[in-house]
């Protein structure tokens, strides 16, 4: 597929061990995920602030999908029977990605009983587009479209399959591959480093004023402040030409609408020195009924090496589509 052709050159070659943990009751897992440590000191920086450093990579998260099956309600999380059978079906999707002489995907170092990664609206599904919303959707191009066939030019592509980004919120949402996370801090700085594709988002902290709307970002404009140990970071001032989500994230629809006026809320909570509680509120009131938002851990992995995201250079992909596009238009198949 395009996706794994277009991060090849990057493809995280070396797939961990296979850590799954021994099935826990449901409702001690439910405890664990929703509260810090009591008897845990949050770490600090030198200048002060809490201490969110390391790196956090998202390969516990690739069994877990985006949207909820429906036959889990409004359940957040499996039972010890759902549980048993999500660590099998892991299992086996390790070992048919890691067969052959090149690995297709990173191996899931996990598996989370939480039954989504959406937590809003409680059913963990994602929220209907409006009439505008459809109306851009109509107008999208992509290779995870469904049902384009024409490509001509690499306007037909997304700014993922160009290599340009893969844009917020989707950046901060699991992959196959290439999962890595690194989160650095200085004084009125936090910074966030994405392995896919190859980005720094870069947080101030020191209270100064947004950016005026006209200036508009493929990630956003973000501003960040502390509230007790919680880092809550807004972005803002997005371009409007990026998926808002799509099928590279495992359980998502395959491609969302965004627009210069979505708005993101997230928020950082350490809980222990191996966990963040991450929380992110998407809200585009023109394209969205409504606004969603997910919750996982972050776990430290400070062993995870971040491999070059090394897209565009020999991307033939875009090449690849557009000629067997064109080929296949000259050459139909007489029915």
């Amino acid at each position: 597929m395009i996706k794994q052709i277009l991060a090849f050159g990057g493809m995280s070659i070396a797939i961990g061990l296979m850590l799954f943990p021994a099935a826990q009751p449901a409702a001690a897992q439910q405890s664990q995920q929703s509260g810090a440590n009591k008897n845990w000191t949050q770490p600090k920086t030198p200048w002060g602030e809490p201490d969110l450093q390391g790196m956090w990579p998202l390969n516990h998260l690739i069994a877990t999908p985006f949207q909820r099956q429906q036959k889990y309600g409004d359940r957040r999380f499996m039972t010890d029977e759902e549980f048993a059978a999500a660590q099998k079906s892991a299992q086996a999707r390790n070992q048919r990605f890691e067969s052959g002489a090149i690995p297709q995907a990173d191996s899931s170092t996990q598996v989370m009983r939480l039954t989504s990664l959406l937590n809003d609206p409680p059913d963990g599904r994602f929220p209907a587009l409006t009439p505008k919303g459809k109306e851009l959707y109509d107008k999208m191009h992509g290779s995870y479209k469904p049902g384009q066939t024409v490509f001509d030019s690499p306007e037909d592509f997304d700014s993922w399959d160009r290599c340009i980004t893969r844009g917020m919120p989707v950046s901060m949402l699991p992959r196959n591959y290439n999962n890595g996370i690194r989160i650095m801090q200085s004084p009125g700085y936090v910074l966030i480093v994405l392995e896919m594709a190859h980005e720094v988002r870069i947080i101030p902290t020191d209270g100064r004023p947004a950016l005026d709307q006209s200036f508009k970002e493929w990630l956003g404009e973000s501003r960040g402040h502390w509230e007790g140990n919680t880092l809550i970071v807004e972005t803002a001032n997005f371009n409007g030409k990026t998926d808002m989500t799509n099928a590279g994230v495992p359980g998502s629809p395959p491609i969302n609408p965004s627009t210069e006026n979505m708005r993101i809320t997230e928020r950082f909570t350490r809980t222990d020195n191996d966990t963040i509680e991450y929380e992110m509120k998407v809200e585009d009131p023109e394209v969205m009924v409504k606004p969603w938002g997910v919750a996982f851990p972050l776990k430290l992995d400070n062993s995870y090496q971040m491999f070059e995201y090394a897209c565009h250079e020999g991307n033939t992909a875009i090449r690849g589509y557009i000629e067997t596009s064109r080929y296949e238009r000259a050459h139909k198949t007489p029915k």
